[in-house]
């Protein structure tokens, strides 16, 4: 059906036909796909004979998040490749790449060892992992960065601050005046998101498995200040 839709094109010649659908989990801007979400783009993806990829970088926060209603067995119902992200959780390297299907991508083992990418000492990485899917880590590991998102979000909205997006995991996107950015680049570290305006800006703060109260308490006094 995708072959179908793309040679229709009169510019299909010129053009890489799609080989997936990619999304992530959570957003780069934040927020989770539903599992009523979830379940509309993999019925259209198999309607499309579409793969449908899903990023999971942050999936542990997405995982802590009140707002979530996807579980693990929910992304390997309808997502054909989706992967556990190990780096953002205090691992030393590495995701975890999963194929709920047997032999999905056939000889995915070759394709890897033939782009260099084959650890020759590839059960470090395992080792890592069966540490975080002990006794439930992995889904516990977010939880403290959701919580110290939601008082950053408080501490912005008491202080007249207006979110970008609703926060709904571990990344708490604001808009800033420039002059307030400029005393607030003095006083600690931010990631720049894009300009909203001719004044003022869009930036992000964003949490950790690892972020404290302490840590999270500095920052509230910070923004009080600006």
């Amino acid at each position: 059906m995708l072959q179908i839709i793309w040679e229709k094109d009169e510019n299909s010649s010129h053009m890489v036909m799609p080989g997936m659908c990619y999304i992530s989990q959570p957003t780069e801007y934040g927020t989770v796909y539903s599992l009523k979400e979830l379940e509309a783009l993999s019925a259209v993806c198999k309607k499309n004979s579409i793969p449908l990829f899903v990023d999971g970088a942050r999936l542990a926060y997405a995982l802590a998040s009140s707002e979530n209603d996807v579980e693990l067995k929910d992304l390997a119902r309808l997502a054909d490749v989706f992967y556990i992200g190990g780096t953002k959780c205090g691992c030393l390297f590495g995701e975890a790449v999963v194929f709920p299907k047997k032999n999905f991508i056939p000889h995915f083992f070759t394709m890897i060892k033939q782009h260099g990418a084959l650890l020759a000492k590839g059960r470090l990485l395992g080792v890592q992992f069966a540490t975080l899917f002990t006794d439930n880590l992995y889904l516990k590991l977010g939880e403290p960065a959701i919580s110290a998102a939601k008082k950053i979000e408080k501490k912005l909205v008491e202080c007249g601050f207006k979110l970008f997006v609703p926060n709904q995991t571990n990344q708490v996107m604001f808009i800033i005046e420039n002059d307030r950015l400029k005393k607030l680049s003095e006083l600690c570290a931010y990631g720049f998101i894009e300009k909203f305006d001719e004044r003022s800006s869009v930036i992000r703060f964003a949490t950790a498995w690892s972020t404290t109260s302490e840590k999270t308490d500095k920052l509230l006094k910070v923004i009080e200040k600006i």
